[in-house]
């Protein structure tokens, strides 16, 4: 067995595919309360208080399919909050889950995401 994995040190971003980077990264750093910069391409990205950056890149292709990765966002009031994401621009998801122990949303673009209560998170 490579002994590369004694090499990583930890996650420092998540990537996001986007048709429009900045107002994308303008949801999520809205929603998780981050500081959102655009470079000078037009691909955007989120700095948060803990965790990996989320970065938003420019892409000519549109979301087809459902994730194959996506984020479990931790909430105090899961009714509330989804209710606050739904005002920011996110949709329902109810047709990749519909149970009452946590939501799932989309955001903007259609990248599913959850909203996890405190005993689940």
């Amino acid at each position: 067995m490579s002994d590369g994995a004694a090499h990583v040190v930890g996650l420092r971003m998540v990537c996001f595919d986007a048709a429009d980077p900045p107002a994308l990264a303008g949801f999520w750093a809205t929603l998780l309360g981050g500081e959102m910069s655009v470079d000078g391409d037009g691909d955007a990205w989120v700095t948060l208080s803990t965790g990996p950056r989320l970065d938003f890149l420019r892409v000519p292709e549109v979301k087809t399919l459902k994730n194959r990765l996506h984020l479990d966002v931790a909430v105090t009031d899961v009714e509330r909050a989804t209710a606050e994401a739904l005002v920011l621009g996110a949709s329902l998801a109810g047709d990749v889950y519909d149970g009452r122990r946590w939501q799932v949303l989309r955001d903007p673009e259609g990248n599913e995401f959850c909203l996890l209560p405190p005993d689940l998170t």
